[in-house]
């Protein structure tokens, strides 16, 4: 398993520089810059400000700089944000992120995999197609049109919950986000646990459990649950780190200071450091995630082996 997990470390560098060095070229190849939006500035003083972060400099140069600092865990100060470095942005607002993201994913896991093993088990009846049709319902609308309906139906017809805001992760204000998030996500997890489980009822060794008399219950939950999960454990790596990271529009709708809103205002104000550091921590934790969820398909499945 070492040596597994060495080699996919050892592909995991050259990933993850392949996709910084995408970042920062297509980053500089967008039109503007980001001090284009300020006041116009002299001549004189532009250049100073260029060289203060050393933009004046070949393009090559800067991302050979760039990298440098990168390997020292430096990832360069905010160019927007004054005085403020992108370790510290990351650092004040990644928990937020966090605290959604493993909420929502919590909550799309327990529904999603109930509503799929129920799906499963009254195959071609009413509350298959009842549950298949409210996960496909969920597939399709996107959140930017269940976040706007959820925030009109609840805060402000019904004033239970707030519109907006964070107020140091009360739960009222979790609510509506945390909802938004994982009901997408509940929805594929439920399609992939219904796939799962429907193939491997009808497999050889759970007509044996059950010719051998042991209670449904017991066949469901530790024998086909089991088995009828690896496909989500392969899916959950990706869907972690979108979470995790912060959701571009759930954020900016319901102004969370996530690490979601901060690279969506990053990236219109061509803040280039902020953007990259957003990059690389979202490349990294889909590397890191993945990596798990193979040594958790290897711990589920025994016919897996990781040499």
């Amino acid at each position: 398993m070492f040596s597994f997990i060495g080699r996919r470390l050892l592909v995991a560098i050259p990933t993850l520089l392949l996709v910084v060095t995408l970042a920062f070229f297509m980053m500089r190849a967008a039109p503007g810059g980001p001090f284009d939006m300020d006041r116009k500035l002299s001549p004189e003083i532009e250049r100073n400000v260029m060289a203060k972060y050393g933009m004046n400099r070949p393009l090559l140069a800067q991302y050979g700089a760039y990298l440098a600092g990168v390997a020292r865990g430096d990832l360069g100060p905010s160019l927007k944000y004054k005085d403020k470095s992108v370790l510290q942005i990351l650092k004040e607002n990644y928990l937020i992120s966090v605290r959604l993201g493993l909420s929502a994913i919590a909550l799309a896991g327990l529904i999603g995999v109930s509503l799929g093993v129920l799906a499963a088990l009254r195959q071609n009846r009413a509350v298959d197609y009842g549950v298949m049709t409210v996960a496909i319902l969920g597939v399709c609308i996107p959140t930017f049109v269940t976040a706007p309906l959820l925030v009109l139906a609840f805060a402000s017809k019904l004033g239970w919950l707030p519109s907006a805001g964070w107020n140091d992760g009360a739960l009222v204000n979790m609510v509506l986000p945390v909802t938004v998030l994982a009901l997408p996500q509940i929805a594929i997890i439920t399609r992939l646990t219904r796939a799962g489980m429907v193939e491997v009822l009808h497999s050889n060794y759970v007509r044996t459990a059950r010719a051998k008399g042991l209670p449904e219950h017991r066949i469901v939950t530790r024998h086909a649950l089991r088995a009828a999960i690896l496909p989500l454990v392969s899916y959950l790596g990706p869907a972690c780190a979108g979470l995790i990271t912060g959701s571009l529009v759930v954020e900016r709708i319901f102004n969370l200071p996530g690490l979601g809103k901060f690279f969506v205002t990053s990236a219109l104000q061509r803040d280039y450091t902020v953007v990259m550091g957003m990059v690389i921590v979202y490349a990294g934790l889909i590397l890191v995630l993945n990596l798990i969820a193979d040594l958790l398909y290897a711990v589920l499945d025994p016919r897996i082996r990781l040499a």
